[in-house]
């Protein structure tokens, strides 16, 4: 098993090197299931031009599609770096098992990728953060929530 795990974290680490050689960012990934990879990616955020494309996020969208669900229960991720915030979220809501990763996040920050203002954002109450947020028709939105709420054939996740 170690050897397999060797394997999934050079391939990630790969990723990440034909990433910035194709004028993406230094980020690659791999999930694993059943001791096979069944999706990779890397960053093509400045690519195709959304913030959203980091390699995990990438990878996760190629892992549902090849599994046909939204849930990855059973499977672990591979990345060349610890996940920021965005990734790390998406990383929980589908059910990845375990991550593995190599830089800290702390050695993205020396090369430019800060999220460290990001974590101290989240922790902050809405009141005081950098980007002003307001509450809106919350009496005509929980309507939906309560709808949702007494659906019996929902899917739940």
């Amino acid at each position: 098993m170690k050897n397999n795990i060797n394997n999934f974290m050079s391939r990630a680490i790969e990723l990440s090197v034909e990433s910035v050689r194709s004028k993406g960012g230094p980020f690659g990934c791999v999930i694993v299931k059943n001791n096979e990879i069944i999706a990779e990616g890397s960053n093509k955020v400045t690519i195709i031009n959304d913030p959203t494309a980091h390699a995990e996020i990438v990878t996760i969208r190629k892992a549902c599609k090849a599994l046909n669900n939204f849930n990855l229960e059973g499977t672990e991720m591979y990345t060349s770096c610890e996940p920021c915030p965005m990734c790390l979220s998406a990383i929980y809501w589908s059910h990845i098992d375990k991550i593995y990763y190599s830089n800290t996040r702390l050695d993205a920050a020396k090369i430019g990728f800060d999220d460290n203002y990001i974590y101290n954002e989240l922790s902050k109450q809405l009141s005081e953060r950098k980007i002003p947020m307001q509450q809106l028709y919350q009496e005509d939105a929980i309507k939906v929530f309560k709808e949702w709420e007494l659906k019996l054939d929902k899917t739940k996740y």
